[in-house]
C-alpha cells in the first residue's frame, strides 16, 4: 500500500510499563527507553491511499484517523503497536481489519485548516465498541528537521508495526518511509478520552510533541513473526 500522512502531531506520555505490559499478547514485549515505557496519540489526515501503483480513487483515499499506540519489540525487532486506529471511512475500518488484524474504528472525524493551526475532532461510532473522543487544536513551529535527541528518535523512526490475529498469532506488517521531517508544536486539548480500550490513565504531565506536515509511506501486508 502507498500513502500520504499530512499535518500529523504526536502526543507522548511516559506510563507505568507494569499497566502496558499485561495488556499485550503472548509473543510481544514492551519496548522501554531507559526503563520507561511510552504511551503516544497520534491525529493525522490520511490521503492518496491506495494500492501501491494504482491511482488514488476520489472519495475513498482520502480520511482522518487517530491512533492509540505503545512501543514493542519481538524477536529483537522494534516497532509499533496498536490499541485502536479510529478513521473516518467505513471502508478502509473494514479492510484494515480483515487485511491488516488491526484493531479500527469507525468514528465521525473532522480535520480542517484554520488560521494556520489544525482544528482537529474525533468521536467514536463503531458499534458495541468502547467510548472514544478526542479534540484539540495544534500548530507545528520552526523549521522540519530530522528528530536529534535519542528519545525522540526512538519515539518515531519505527519501520513496522505488530497485530494479532484472532488465534493469538502475531504478524509484523513492514513499513519504509525516509526520516520524519518533525517541527516543535503546540496543541490545546479539548476533549482525550481515548484509553477506555485498555484501563489506562494518561498521566497528567504536558505530553511530548511532534509535528509533521507531510510524509510519504508505503506499507507491505503483515506475516506470521516467526515465519
Amino acid at each position: 500500500m502507498a500513502m500520504e500522512w499530512r499535518d500529523l502531531l504526536f502526543l507522548h506520555w511516559p506510563v507505568a510499563k507494569g499497566t502496558l505490559a499485561a495488556t499485550l499478547p503472548p509473543g510481544l514485549e514492551l519496548d522501554l527507553f531507559e526503563g520507561e515505557a511510552w504511551l503516544s496519540v497520534v491525529p493525522f489526515m490520511m490521503e492518496g491511499v491506495r494500492p501501491r501503483g494504482v491511482p488514488a480513487l476520489p472519495g475513498i483515499s482520502a480520511f482522518a484517523e487517530l491512533n492509540l499506540r505503545t512501543y514493542v519489540v519481538a524477536k529483537d525487532k522494534p516497532g509499533v503497536w496498536f490499541y485502536s486506529l479510529d478513521a473516518a471511512s467505513r471502508l478502509a475500518v473494514r479492510a484494515a481489519r480483515g487485511l491488516f488484524h488491526l484493531p479500527y474504528f469507525d468514528a465521525r472525524m473532522e480535520c480542517r485548516l484554520e488560521d494556520g493551526d489544525v482544528v482537529y475532532r474525533s468521536e467514536r461510532t463503531h458499534r458495541g465498541a468502547p467510548e472514544a473522543r478526542f479534540a484539540a487544536r495544534y500548530r507545528g513551529l520552526g523549521t522540519p528537521e530530522p528528530a536529534t535527541s535519542s528519545l525522540d528518535r526512538w519515539l518515531i523512526e519505527r519501520y513496522c508495526l505488530y497485530a494479532a490475529r484472532p488465534d493469538g498469532r502475531v504478524l509484523r506488517g513492514e513499513i519504509h518511509h525516509a526520516p520524519w521531517p518533525v517541527q516543535r508544536a503546540e496543541v490545546e486539548v479539548e476533549a482525550l478520552h481515548l484509553t477506555g480500550l485498555i484501563g489506562v490513565e494518561l498521566p497528567r504531565v504536558p505530553p511530548r510533541l511532534h509535528f509533521a506536515k507531510r510524509l510519504e509511506v508505503v506499507a507491505w501486508l503483515p506475516e506470521r513473526v516467526g515465519r
